[in-house]
């Protein structure tokens, strides 16, 4: 149910961003300044609260749900104490829009920041949204409700795709130069993206009876035991400011050649797409596994904990290889979606690719750190993702000054993924210095088997791609032939992948077929 819902938001992501970049471009100064103001509603929720989230809610959802009342009570104060914070903070960032575009993106020309700003002030009020929809569904998921969290996105989407629609049909499509823009189509543009985000959460909202919690506020917030919550939260809190501090200067990076070779808009719809995969799998199998592993780090189970980390693992490789086998092959048809001609989707591909190598190694980490946040432990998670921002900002300052215009934004994303990969190195052996031996040594064998096949998978992929034209070919003449030739390419991927798992017997394509066995109605 995960893995469909998100798989259906991903797409309907997808095509909200297709129809986006026919609006405005896929590269140039108007595009970035939109790009710019709407991340920025994503970077403050991710400061103030994303981190605060996973590795502080859930737990506490699952420790106080053993209670009487099943917790409707601490639920209750939660709810109203992340309401206060979140109207407080957006509140706030409004007031900041100017100073915040300002240091996103310092060295863009007066008329561009002016636009950006202009969009900021219509796209800031998502952060409250934002907020109230990841408080409300990490709720859900510790109370093991898992498919409205995954479903709801997909009425954002929707309601994007339809405003972006009536834009283009008001005032054009490729609308691109910073002087073309008036009140309005800002109104238009940005408004459409914020009410979908409220779409969203609405959606949720009414969803949230299946908890049995009732809604209600209660500002009695004395002996939900802040203090322990507020140490865990400072350690998430400082993890998630280094992450932004290294997104602010990637993005300074990159928008410091806007118009010129580099774009924001082609970095973010790169990850965009490198999401799709790591969402619909390391999503729909590892949120089932981090309450697992919460309720058997509560119990003090640690032999359980263990081989759950050991099984999503298994599980989660099975399925990354042969999406990264998949995503690169298909690279440059699939930037061709989010372009409006050849050579932008030739200029996006390397971006994505960049961002593909770290796809396993991120796959682990989120079963590794959520296994340190089950044990309420969130210090170590803050060392080793220190370690991981330090090789980051090294090497962008590196590209920076060394890599031609032209090859910046992939180099960014390149710097990001390597930085990725010590990252994870670090935490395992973190881990296993704190549970003891993980016993992982199966479980290495069995990502090393899913490699050597995904290499002939993704050759054949590759293959068909040149065979039938390459950049010259139909699936590059626009859009929609663009995703028809992702397709394709990718179910070759998945079919030589599959044939080879069952020729050499793999166990996992077994375990795989029991689980949707299973599933079945």
């Amino acid at each position: 149910m995960i893995a469909a819902g998100t798989l259906a938001s991903r797409v309907t992501g997808l095509l909200r961003t297709i129809v986006l970049v026919a609006a405005i471009g896929a590269i140039g100064r108007a595009s970035d300044a939109f790009a710019t103001a709407n991340q920025l509603p994503n970077s403050i929720y991710a400061l103030i609260s994303a981190g605060v989230l996973t590795g502080v809610i859930v737990p506490q959802v699952v420790r106080v749900s053993a209670q009487r009342d099943e917790g409707h009570d601490f639920l209750a104060k939660l709810l109203t104490l992340g309401t206060v914070l979140m109207a407080a903070a957006t509140v706030t960032a409004v007031v900041s829009a100017p100073a915040l575009i300002r240091l996103f993106a310092p060295q863009y020309t007066p008329d561009q920041h002016e636009l950006a700003t202009f969009f900021a002030y219509w796209c800031i009020p998502q952060l409250f949204f934002y907020g109230m929809f990841a408080l409300i569904g990490e709720i859900l998921n510790a109370k093991r409700i898992f498919a409205p969290y995954a479903w709801a996105p997909i009425v954002n989407n929707m309601v994007s795709i339809i405003g972006f629609l009536v834009f283009i049909r008001l005032f054009g499509a490729d609308v691109n130069d910073v002087d073309q823009w008036t009140p309005v189509m800002v109104a238009v543009l940005a408004g459409t993206a914020t009410f979908g985000i409220i779409a969203q959460t609405g959606v949720l909202l009414l969803l949230w009876r299946r908890t049995g919690i009732p809604l209600r506020f209660d500002f009695r917030w004395r002996g939900m035991g802040l203090r322990q919550m507020q140490k865990l939260a400072l350690w998430t809190f400082l993890i998630t400011l280094i992450g932004q501090l290294v997104g602010i200067l990637q993005q300074r990076t990159i928008s410091g050649a806007s118009g010129t070779g580099a774009s924001v808009f082609v970095w973010q719809n790169a990850w965009l797409v490198y999401m799709v995969p790591y969402s619909v799998i390391v999503l729909a199998i590892g949120t089932p596994y981090f309450t697992r592993l919460s309720e058997h780090a509560a119990a003090g189970k640690n032999a359980e904990v263990k081989r759950d980390i050991a099984q999503s693992i298994r599980m989660l490789g099975l399925f990354v290889f042969v999406a990264l086998a998949a995503v690169a092959a298909a690279a440059l048809p699939a930037s061709r979606i989010f372009s409006n001609n050849t050579a932008d989707a030739v200029a996006v591909a390397p971006v994505l690719i960049s961002y593909l190598i770290s796809l396993l190694p991120m796959a682990v980490l989120f079963i590794i750190q959520r296994a340190f946040y089950a044990y309420g432990d969130a210090r170590t998670p803050f060392l080793f993702t220190a370690i991981q921002a330090v090789i980051i900002v090294a090497l962008t300052l590196l590209v920076r000054y060394t890599v031609p215009v032209e090859q910046l934004t992939a180099a960014v994303a390149l710097a990001q993924s390597l930085g990725g990969i010590v990252q994870v190195i670090v935490a395992t052996a973190l881990l296993q210095r704190k549970l003891g031996p993980l016993d992982l040594g199966s479980t290495w064998r069995a990502l090393g088997r899913f490699a050597l096949m995904a290499i002939p998978a993704g050759a054949a992929g590759v293959w068909l791609f040149f065979l039938l034209g390459g950049t010259s070919s139909w699936m590059m003449q626009d859009k929609i032939w663009g995703a028809l030739g992702s397709l394709v390419i990718a179910a070759t991927c998945a079919i030589v992948y599959l044939l080879l798992l069952a020729l050499f017997r793999a166990p996992e394509l077994q375990i795989a077929r029991d689980m949707l066995r299973r599933r079945k109605p």
